[in-house]
């Protein structure tokens, strides 16, 4: 690592990389997640996200950012009235902003460019495309910064601000021992999805999922084993989601649960199938197992049309009442609520 205390008379010293923060500022957390499992991958990245448009400003004129993605609809406040006010403040006239759009119209586009935007993409955008605007008007914006006097105090602060915002974040989304999302914040997103469903008329399919006798594992194996089996189950069920809307999260113990928006029961089928054959093709040795050598996995399928007359509660309840018939039927299987449950009833079946 490069040392910052340094004089001018270092006339070959070259600053270190900058590193490419990006604030997206979206109501809707489908978009973010997809954005961030866009960049997750992407080191010198840094996303941080703003869902509440009347916090928007603040945030960025803390991170600094080096772009901002910028939604064009968001309730209560506009996008462009948005846009209008990061060119008034001097903090952040200057930064990039790639404005986000679900519809291409000209007319939007002009009056964009014409309040100070620099760039335009339709979303969800594709992953290369989407890398490399972020790393061309970033870049553009580093190169105005270090020709800054202030830089040198900016990078320090930002590298604070960034080991900060990561263990922040982690804590507050990400399961501690996985490292994929936590039960607290699929709460959120299952509600939220669940209300975005409604309003378009789209299908909302979950998968309730468990290791079959994962106790057994434990107590055979040692609980750093069954960590360690634990958090090799969730990498597999992760990288078994192919669509960037798709959501894996930890909901408690050995169970872990799939979200998947804009799906039937079919296509909820198809993935789950495909989860429990990754999971036994990994073949992670599991001597104890009474359905076969290594670590299986018992799937519950639900999916629905969300309407008034139930909650994310009533999709919870039914893909976990599917669980617990495959557990009961032998295990290793996926099985198939058709029916949610009546709004009066409630309560999970025992494991």
């Amino acid at each position: 690592m490069a040392d910052d205390n340094f004089s001018d008379a270092d006339t070959d010293f070259q600053l270190p990389p900058h590193p490419i923060m990006v604030v997206l500022v979206d109501d809707q957390p489908m978009v973010a997640e997809a954005i961030r499992r866009m960049l997750e991958n992407e080191r010198d990245i840094d996303l941080h996200y703003c869902m509440d448009a009347n916090k928007a400003l603040d945030m960025i004129k803390s991170i600094q950012p080096t772009l901002i993605l910028q939604d064009l609809v968001m309730p209560h406040t506009d996008g462009l009235t948005l846009l209008q006010s990061y060119r008034v403040s001097k903090k952040t006239r200057d930064v990039p902003v790639v404005v986000l759009s679900s519809k291409e119209e000209s007319e939007v586009k002009a009056r964009a460019f014409a309040l100070g935007a620099n760039d335009y993409m339709i979303k969800l955008p594709d992953k290369v495309e989407l890398i490399a605007r972020i790393r061309y008007h970033s870049q553009w914006y580093i190169n105005k910064l270090q020709r800054d006097d202030a830089y040198r105090s900016l990078q320090a602060s930002q590298r604070q601000l960034k080991e900060l915002n990561l263990s922040l974040y982690q804590m507050s989304r990400n399961d501690g021992l996985t490292g994929i999302m936590n039960r607290g914040r699929f709460d959120e997103v299952i509600v939220d999805e669940w209300a975005r469903a409604k309003r378009e008329r789209q299908l909302l399919a979950l998968i309730m999922i468990d290791i079959d006798f994962f106790k057994l594992y434990n107590d055979s194996f040692g609980h750093l084993a069954g960590d360690t089996c634990l958090k090799k189950v969730a990498e597999i069920l992760q990288g078994g989601l192919r669509r960037p809307s798709d959501i894996i999260a930890r909901f408690g113990g050995e169970e872990f649960v799939a979200l998947l928006p804009n799906t039937g029961l079919e296509g909820a089928v198809k993935v789950a199938e495909e989860l429990r054959g990754r999971i036994g093709a990994a073949s992670l040795s599991h001597s104890e197992s009474d359905v076969a050598e290594y670590v299986t996995i018992s799937l519950g399928v639900a999916a629905v049309m969300p309407s008034d007359q139930y909650s994310s509660d009533s999709l919870i309840e039914a893909a976990d009442s599917a669980l617990y018939q495959a557990k009961h039927e032998g295990r290793n299987r996926t099985v198939v609520q058709r029916s949610l449950p009546a709004p009066e009833k409630g309560g999970r079946k025992p494991s």
